[in-house]
């Protein structure tokens, strides 16, 4: 088995359950799902997409950093939305915390998420 280290960030929120918030396995980076959480308060941040989605990066970007790497060290998103109606917004924020080229994507129709968030995004991040 390749060595593989936990990677872990007070700047980010705490797991929920059984997971880390990345493993990193040479130089690839997997890092598990965020919601919008606020790391300091364990809530969602509002009702509002555009702050859900931009806490979500927020705390991507944090898991990143902790790992060595940046936003930018994405080669794979997925983004998970309970409604795809908000897949615009999504674009249009990305395109303010990504710089060319961007990351592979997938985006994806749920019915809900934990803690009822509107948004959840998973990546995997190469150093």
């Amino acid at each position: 088995m390749p060595n593989r280290a936990v990677i872990h960030t007070e700047h980010a929120p705490q797991a929920i359950g059984t997971y880390s918030q990345a493993i990193k396995v040479e130089n690839t980076v997997y890092l598990s799902g965020q919601i919008p959480l606020v790391p300091t308060t364990m809530a969602i941040i509002s009702d509002d997409i555009g702050e859900q989605i931009q806490q979500v990066f927020d705390n991507l970007s944090a898991v990143c950093e902790a790992a060595g790497g940046s936003l930018a060290s994405i080669v794979k998103l997925n983004i998970f939305l309970t409604d795809l109606a908000h897949f615009s917004r999504v674009n249009e924020i990305m395109g303010e915390v990504f710089a060319e080229p961007y990351p592979a994507r997938a985006a994806i129709g749920v019915k809900s998420l934990p803690r009822d968030a509107l948004v959840e995004m998973d990546a995997i991040m190469v150093l």
